[in-house]
């Protein structure tokens, strides 16, 4: 198999100078710098106003060139800005890029979500759940089935003990899942619906004050289990205003009890195996995510889940 390329700096120019049509000699043109220091330099920051993103391989580019479709479907149903490709094409034989207009903002590890900023994740939960499956899968959306809590569960205690012994978690938190309430937040039948699948803090754009004003990295949306999306929330933003702005979106207590422990789980599991790296080095980002997915909520209280309380949408 041929290697792909490597993307350089050069590339970079020459390609969004082609482009943009800037300067007229070899160094005229915006500034180009990769977002991410050091590893694969697929995403670049283009001047003050454009990222440009580069699909490292076959896979990367079927996926990228779905997302610009999906992201065409979706911006009529969200209330929040998804990015506009404003060119895209080949960089290199069979491997695609498209040059997106920035989307102005922070993120939400820079700034924190205010209460009306909940509301906007209310409004793209809800928008999300409104988009037609049908519609989705027909653009090459993949289907994905629910995961299992409960072997998550045992899964997650089993880390929990290995960063117990590292002092870095009380295993004894983990004891608050049962294998009895596991089986209850089990996805119910028919609840499939447009899924964003990478609400990270990174992926959210979020104003100075608090509000929430765009969306990115919509590669691995797919059609599946809400409560994923509600489990992105509370990794990136903390679980009670996951958990209010899913309620918001009309989300009863069983989606949000699962995604909460959905996240809960994964950021334990997160920790333990990056301790487990060969390289020990610095992790603030994966703590905080445990952290924020290990605050309180009132909801947690709830011992009997109503059945018609719930909306998980249909597919």
């Amino acid at each position: 198999m041929t290697q792909a390329p490597t993307p350089t700096a050069d590339t970079v120019r020459r390609l969004v100078r082609s482009l943009l049509k800037e300067g007229a000699d070899d160094t005229a043109g915006p500034e180009v710098r990769p977002v991410a220091a050091g590893g694969e330099a697929v995403t670049w920051w283009v001047g003050a106003r454009h990222v440009l993103r580069l699909a490292p391989d076959r896979e990367g580019a079927v996926r990228q060139r779905r997302e610009l479709r999906l992201r065409d479907l979706v911006r009529g149903h969200v209330p929040v800005a998804v990015p506009t490709s404003v060119a895209h094409g080949e960089w290199a034989p069979g491997l695609s890029y498209t040059l997106d207009t920035k989307v102005p903002g922070g993120s939400a590890e820079v700034h924190d979500v205010s209460a009306v900023g909940e509301a906007d994740l209310a409004g793209l939960l809800t928008g999300l759940r409104e988009v037609p499956v049908r519609q989705a899968e027909s653009l090459g959306v993949p289907r994905t089935g629910p995961r299992s809590l409960e072997a998550l569960r045992r899964s997650a205690e089993r880390a929990a003990g290995r960063l117990a012994a590292a002092d870095e978690f009380d295993a004894a938190r983990m004891h608050q899942l049962t294998q009895p309430a596991a089986v209850q937040l089990a996805a119910q039948p028919g609840s499939a619906v447009l899924v964003h699948h990478g609400l990270t803090g990174e992926h959210l754009v979020v104003s100075a004050d608090g509000r929430v004003r765009g969306v990115l990295g919509w590669t691995d949306t797919v059609v599946g289990d809400p409560a994923e999306d509600i489990a992105g929330l509370a990794r990136a933003v903390g679980s009670p205003a996951a958990v209010r702005a899913a309620t918001l979106a009309g989300y009863g207590a069983r989606p949000c009890l699962r995604g909460l422990w959905l996240a809960r789980c994964d950021t334990v599991l997160n920790l333990a195996e990056a301790l487990n790296a060969t390289t020990r080095t610095p992790l603030p980002e994966l703590q905080r995510q445990l952290d924020l997915a290990w605050e309180p909520i009132l909801l947690e209280r709830v011992t009997e889940l109503r059945e018609d309380g719930d909306a998980d949408g249909e597919s």
